[in-house]
């Protein structure tokens, strides 16, 4: 009889929000980002809300994912929100406020954005200030629950095509193999080029 050599992942479930569930709520909704850590481009927030019963197979945290599989789920995500708010906010701005308080804003605009509006908001590790509604900050909330989940695959794909199309602008970073990370083409294009508009002047100070 064989043995298991490695421990099959989970995906992430709805317990978590079915506690709200039974709490009496209706609105319950998720909410993550992508683009904290690149050079260059936007960080985007994504708020996804579902319906109680609904079930999306493959649903998890965006970097575990193939590119493949989250853009079928993105359409299939999109497609059974019950609402679903994307929101950038660019370089320039994190420069001004710095990258916590950029993905902060970014996140309460998704969340201003909501029809209908959550009457909770689970979010990946972070807290946000000053909300009118109930808000569970959930550390590696993209693995462990669903709707966090889903929001991860809405924000990376949707900044994934954006920094896509910003390729063709400026060709010569690259920026549709790396999406704006730091990857070691990348840097030797800032230093041979220098930076393009795109570019977190506060990100790429130390090496300019």
């Amino acid at each position: 009889m064989g043995t298991k050599t490695a421990k099959q992942r989970i995906l992430p479930g709805k317990e978590i929000e079915e506690t709200w569930f039974e709490q009496g709520l209706m609105y319950v909704a998720g909410m993550d980002e992508a683009g904290r850590g690149p050079l260059a481009g936007p960080v985007a927030a994504a708020c996804v809300m579902f319906s109680r019963d609904t079930r999306i197979d493959g649903v998890d945290d965006s970097k575990k994912l193939t590119r493949t599989a989250r853009e079928r789920l993105f359409e299939i995500i999109i497609r059974e929100a019950v609402g679903y708010s994307i929101v950038f906010i660019d370089e320039q701005r994190i420069d001004a406020i710095n990258i916590l308080n950029a993905t902060r804003e970014a996140m309460v605009q998704a969340l201003v954005n909501m029809k209908p509006y959550p009457q909770v908001v689970l979010i990946d590790a972070v807290t946000l200030p000053n909300l009118s509604i109930r808000q569970q900050p959930i550390i590696k909330g993209d693995e462990k629950c669903f709707s966090i989940a889903a929001a991860s695959i809405l924000a990376k794909v949707t900044r994934d095509r954006f920094m896509e199309k910003m390729d063709s602008i400026y060709p010569e970073y690259g920026f549709k193999s790396h999406k704006g990370y730091g990857s070691g083409a990348h840097m030797a294009a800032i230093a041979r080029y220098g930076p393009c508009p795109l570019h977190r002047r506060t990100f790429i100070k130390s090496f300019l």
